[in-house]
């Protein structure tokens, strides 16, 4: 069957160079298609459920939310895993699915049993909410709102807020690939009453009154219509408050004709809602942030290009003297990677098409071998296109050109050969004649040496099978390795059979090898020091496979002693510094200490380029952090232009003794989105946990203590810290019902 494949590609070469060229034109626009990132999306299939309720600690969170919702989460099908974390205000349960389910079915789902969920909840304690539909790499560009020198004073954390979420907000929804526009830090802007408890009680007027009075005149409603002189009039009641003044006029009571207003007994101004979270920059004090989160499958790429292209038309809206200043734009790992990506391609084809055109002694030859590069690498991006799979460190970085040329230079190699050798039956004949003679030539040696060519390119085909049927994170992180590499090689078996014999008849000339040939030279050269070599260890077997066998038993103990990973850590090019302070911090205090962290980081190490810290938990808050908790994201400048350290390790160690001047503090390092997988795939941020599971939350926190402490000694551990889950300062309110009851009041009251 072979040969017949062989020949029927030599008999119709326009065919054969047609689908080569159409081989060329859908690989490049599957190049411009093709999804680009960084490393894999290696996280898992999971739905967060996020419910926020202000006024709760974190015990009520848990018993009546966490709880009632990870109760009927557990009755869905293909279920892995379930997870949650409550804090004060706070809860995020993750629901972890098969990865057959897909993405919006267990959406569906989960829709479906958050309504029985909610009937569970008390009433206003808050309403349960799926998270945005993205992934560990779903952060893909955040900034900050900042005001231009001169106009600090015009604008503060508040105003910056405002701007976020009615101006920058709302223009950079509705980009395709973009699933939600998070904000971070500032203050959210609302209506404050003030009441003043004493005239309450002068009037006798409870505070259900006033609210009631607050809700109960704060509406809008439609009364229909009426007909007047051949004309339907619609009715709208307007009753929104629309400002200061509307509000300090609602009736509270009306006793014997005489109304009591807002204003008479509360003072109306403008505030700010309560808040478990800050941004700050630079060391200049608090801030806003925003994120910009990818809907999951996205081409990143494509989706940065068309959000910096938004921004860029936003920032033409903004009031004057405000900024928007990215700080993590996830398009500079992407070209990093990808330029590394490129030049290692085209440096390992360079260098294979040298090797090649030395050792053959045939630049025809060699180049004929060379061009079967480019056209693998575009038949395996044609397949990556049409199979979805994503170009980027591991899945390009695995094609293996030495491999994939394999059989064109046994081929080429053999085909150059007997056309060489047959130089002299070449002289004296018609140009039809020497075409069809090297035709037969070029079908006689590809025919012969095919099969070997095929046998060993299954071979190494077969060896990948395995890799395919890997699950999980492991098998999003490696199959599309095996996947690409695999196309690759087909696509070199296809061009063996069909592109290598065509162009091998068209190009190949019949010139006899040359003594004077550096090819030659080099082959004769080997071959003249490999003889006695190989003489003596065929007279030596037992010797040598001595030597083979002792030196297999050294590996081996070499190999059991080496220590392991999962993957190399990609260097991300940005530092997350996590400060680790006393549980109960409170947010002014932690706003305080990050502050100081950026200026130490700023004025000692010019390395840094900017530093913003994200403080608590966001809008949506996808990533729970407490009030003492905080990613210090620390953007670094190229290393060309580092003078403290030559490596992050270095950097990382000089900052840590930098920031030991802060008492009561210990620090974590990770990178951006190093820090998000872990935390999205097994709940922490660090690279290895140890979780221990009881109902007692002090005897938790004890044996946590112990396993910190036996694991402090172990070689390479760093960082190590024990999750907060006690110690967190309360202020308890116990009610006495019987007097409750003599006063004639409730719990509600």
């Amino acid at each position: 069957m072979l040969a017949r494949i062989i020949k029927f590609s030599i008999t119709h070469k326009l065919i054969v160079l047609l689908f080569t060229a159409l081989l060329i034109g859908f690989g490049v626009y599957s190049l411009i298609q093709v999804p680009i990132g960084a490393v894999p999306d290696v996280t898992n299939n999971q739905v967060q459920v996020i419910t926020t309720s202000q006024n709760l600690s974190t015990q009520d969170m848990e018993q009546f939310i966490t709880y009632p919702v990870e109760v009927e989460m557990a009755n869905l099908p293909g279920v892995k895993e379930i997870r949650s974390v409550s804090k004060f205000g706070l809860s995020v349960v993750t629901i972890v699915f098969e990865e057959d389910l897909g993405t919006y079915l267990p959406r569906q789902l989960i829709a479906e049993k958050i309504k029985s969920a909610s009937e569970k909840i008390p009433e206003g304690f808050g309403k349960p909410q799926m998270g945005p539909i993205s992934t560990g790499l779903g952060e893909i560009y955040q900034y900050t709102l900042d005001t231009k020198p001169g106009y600090e004073d015009r604008y503060n954390a508040e105003g910056l807020r405002t701007i976020q979420d009615w101006i920058v907000k709302r223009q950079l929804s509705g980009i395709p690939g973009v699933v939600e526009i998070n904000a971070w830090g500032g203050y959210v802007k609302e209506y404050e009453v003030a009441i003043n408890s004493q005239k309450l009680a002068a009037l006798h007027i409870s505070i259900s009154s006033v609210m009631d009075a607050l809700r109960n005149n704060n509406s809008v409603a439609g009364g229909g219509y009426i007909e007047k002189v051949n004309q339907a009039y619609f009715i709208r009641g307007q009753g929104r408050v629309t400002s200061l003044e509307d509000i300090r006029n609602i009736v509270v009571t009306n006793d014997d004709g005489t109304p009591v207003y807002v204003r008479d007994i509360a003072k109306v101004g403008f505030g700010s809602a309560t808040r478990y979270g800050a941004i700050t920059g630079n060391g200049e004090g608090e801030t806003v942030l925003g994120q910009v989160m990818m809907l999951k499958g996205a081409n990143s790429n494509k989706v940065i290009k068309a959000v910096k292209k938004r921004v860029a038309e936003v920032s033409k809206t903004l009031p004057e003297g405000v900024v928007i200043k990215p700080f993590l734009d996830r398009s500079e790992l992407i070209g990093r990677t990808t330029f590394t990506i490129a030049e290692n391609l085209i440096l390992g084809c360079l260098i294979v098409i040298f090797v090649v055109v030395l050792l053959l002694g045939n630049f025809r030859s060699g180049l004929v071998v060379a061009s079967v590069i480019p056209l693998c690498l575009l038949f395996a991006l044609s397949l990556m296109y049409v199979f979805g799979v994503d170009a980027n460190l591991m899945s390009l970085g695995a094609i293996d050109f030495g491999i994939i040329i394999d059989g064109a230079v046994i081929i080429v190699e053999f085909t150059a050969f007997q056309i060489s050798k047959k130089h002299q039956d070449y002289e004296d004949i018609t140009s039809t004649e020497l075409n069809n003679l090297k035709d037969r030539v070029t079908f006689d040696s590809a025919s012969r040496m095919m099969n070997s060519a095929i046998f060993g390119q299954l071979i190494i085909l077969i060896v990948f099978i395995p890799i395919l049927s890997l699950s999980g994170v492991e098998g999003k992180m490696f199959r599309p390795m095996a996947l690409t590499f695999g196309f690759a090689l087909i696509g070199a078996i296809i061009l063996c059979l069909t592109y290598v014999p065509v162009v091998s008849a068209i190009f190949l000339k019949a010139e006899p090898a040359s003594e004077k040939n550096i090819s030659v030279r080099l082959i004769n050269f080997l071959n003249r020091k490999y003889l006695p070599i190989i003489t003596w260890a065929l007279g030596k077997k037992t010797l040598v496979l001595g030597i083979a066998v002792v030196i297999l038993l050294i590996s081996g103990f070499i190999f059991s002693r080496m220590g392991g990973e999962f993957i190399p850590q990609l260097d991300e090019g940005d530092f997350v510094i996590q400060p680790v302070l006393k549980t109960g911090t409170s947010l002014s205090k932690t706003i305080e200490t990050t502050t100081r962290i950026e200026k130490i980081l700023l004025d000692k190490f010019p390395e840094v380029d900017q530093v913003v810290t994200r403080i608590g938990a966001a809008e949506v808050p996808t990533d729970p952090m407490s009030m003492e908790e905080t990613d210090v994201i620390v953007a670094l400048k190229p290393k060309g232009e580092w003078v403290s350290a030559d490596s992050k390790d270095e950097l990382a160690l000089k900052i840590k003794e930098a920031l030991s001047v802060i008492p009561g503090m210990e620090i974590e390092f990770t990178q951006p989105i190093e820090m998000r997988f872990n935390e999205l795939i097994t709940g922490v941020r660090a690279d290895i946990a140890v979780k221990v599971f009881g109902e007692n939350l002090d005897i938790l926190n004890q044996k946590a203590q112990k396993i910190r402490n036996l694991i402090s000694d172990v070689n390479g551990a760093s960082d190590i810290t024990v999750e907060k889950i006690v110690g967190l300062p309360q202020m308890n309110v116990n009610y006495k019902r019987d007097k409750i009851a003599r006063y004639g009041m409730n719990i509600a009251d």
